[in-house]
């Protein structure tokens, strides 16, 4: 049925039940005029009146007896559930649809998850964790989260913290190769490279010289598509590696990965939160956006501090 004849029919058994058309248009929120254009459209459509109207009052025909008999039970399942769709909006329960990248990613969403899952235990998360970048309206989801350049436009994007690439080794690989002091020492060293999981495209190594941005490629001792894995031999002291901060801040702060060349450190990436309109946003949605942003905004839990860097390795 198309929107406008439901929108008549509503009219008319709302006039019925209030005596007037005119009561009947307040109700709905419209002029006197539009209710019975709309009425008077309905009834050309079937091609019967379905009121008697005079100014002062209306009263049915026998076809509007017959349609009114008809309808009312599907015009009322229809308004409850109209009711429970708006109540539903408002309560912070029902199903949570996130994006978020696989590739080292769940120390950062876990953790606020869980924390909003315990605040509000109604909530049904469904996290689509994926390295591809995705389209986010086509999966459906309430809310993304990206590592590397704001999304796309049309999409509200908030970044959260920047992603620092910290060059690193452990303690054993520097007491067995020693210490590098320049990037070109690296090439005498065992280095990891990293392969993006999606594509297989090897990563080159992003440093900054004199204050620009610059790639190097490195030839690979061990190369991997898996982030934890090339932790794993970063710590076990197989290789230096360029891990993300997120990987590599907390085994720096308990001793056991030391970071190399910080004057090269970049941080041109970052880690973004997006969503769609800020209209029409279910409550469960709003209030994670914000416990999100709430949570991870300027946090220094993955994040080298300017303390840190200026005392260096």
């Amino acid at each position: 049925m198309p929107i406008n004849e439901l929108r008549a029919m509503e009219i008319f058994a709302k006039a019925v039940e209030l005596g007037s058309l005119r009561k009947a248009a307040a109700a709905q929120g419209m002029s006197p005029q539009a209710a019975s254009q709309a009425l008077s459209q309905l009834e050309q459509r079937l091609g019967v009146r379905l009121l008697h109207r005079t100014t002062r009052s209306i009263s049915l025909t026998e076809e509007g007896q017959q349609l009114l008999e008809a309808t009312r039970p599907a015009l009322a399942m229809l308004e409850r559930a109209l009711q429970r769709v708006r109540s539903a909006k408002d309560e912070i329960a029902g199903p949570l649809h996130i994006t978020a990248p696989r590739s080292g990613f769940v120390p950062v969403i876990w953790p606020v998850l869980n924390a909003f899952c315990e605040r509000y235990p109604e909530i049904q998360p469904d996290l689509h964790l994926d390295d591809h970048i995705s389209n986010w309206v086509l999966e459906r989801s309430d809310v993304g989260f990206r590592i590397g350049a704001p999304p796309e436009e049309g999409l509200i994007a908030r970044k959260l913290f920047p992603v620092q690439l910290i060059i690193c080794a452990s303690p054993a690989y520097l007491e067995r190769h020693g210490l590098p002091l320049r990037l070109e020492d690296l090439a005498a060293h065992r280095c990891s490279v990293f392969r993006h999981p999606a594509t297989g495209k090897v990563y080159p190594w992003y440093v900054k010289v004199d204050g620009e941005l610059v790639s190097r490629d490195l030839p690979p001792a061990i190369s991997t598509n898996d982030i934890e894995l090339e932790l794993r031999a970063v710590l076990d002291g197989q290789v230096v590696g360029q891990l993300s901060a997120i990987s590599a801040v907390p085994h720096i702060r308990a001793g056991r990965l030391r970071p190399l060349l910080l004057q090269h450190m970049t941080a041109h990436m970052g880690v973004y939160l997006y969503y769609g309109s800020r209209r029409a946003q279910p409550a469960r949605v709003r209030r994670f956006i914000e416990f999100a942003l709430d949570q991870l905004s300027n946090q220094t839990e993955f994040v080298l501090t300017d303390s840190e860097l200026q005392a260096g390795p």
